[in-house]
């Protein structure tokens, strides 16, 4: 009878466990590949839902560095030396911020790649900074998502997008 009891608890733990890691994440992890050149482009972020919420301008403040994602920093890679918006970036992994507004973005990669958020953001530690214009789109994106493109890679989330023009060294 005590096997049974077990047996079933077992039974009924293992079912517990398997449907709560079955549920989505709140912001699931995301990588965004492609190439540029020979040279392979990596971005790893968590991607947060919209779920109803206003992001730029509320969730989001414009003119602020922002993570570009959720939980740790999103993380941008290239195996090899590349141009972004005709500006040298070596090869490496570095924390990857956005300042957001309205008609023009700030794209940061910043040589700390390892931080939480961009809590501990140090701004001596940027490797690269450019401009990029940044817009509204008629379509909604629901979670967060960044795309490597032929010639470049964008963000989109909710009914905004910016994009940086890449190319070879």
């Amino acid at each position: 009878m005590n096997f049974k009891k077990i047996l079933f608890s077992a039974l009924m733990l293992g079912a517990f466990v398997f449907a709560a890691q079955a549920q989505e994440k709140p912001s699931p992890a995301r990588t965004a590949e492609g190439t540029v050149g020979d040279a392979k482009i990596i971005i790893n972020y968590s991607s947060p839902a919209v779920k109803g919420r206003m992001i730029w301008g509320d969730l989001v403040p414009l003119g602020q560095v922002w993570r570009a994602g959720a939980n740790e920093a999103t993380t941008f890679t290239t195996d090899k030396d590349i141009m972004v918006e005709g500006q040298k970036l070596p090869a490496g992994t570095y924390a990857f911020f956005i300042i957001p507004g309205e008609y023009e973005s700030t794209f940061i990669f910043n040589t700390e790649a390892k931080q939480w958020g961009a809590f501990n953001y140090d701004s001596s530690k940027d490797a690269l900074r450019v401009n990029v214009p940044s817009q509204q789109t008629s379509s909604m994106e629901e979670r967060l998502v960044y795309e490597v493109k032929d010639g470049g890679f964008e963000v989109r989330w909710e009914y905004g997008k910016a994009g940086a023009k890449l190319s070879a060294q």
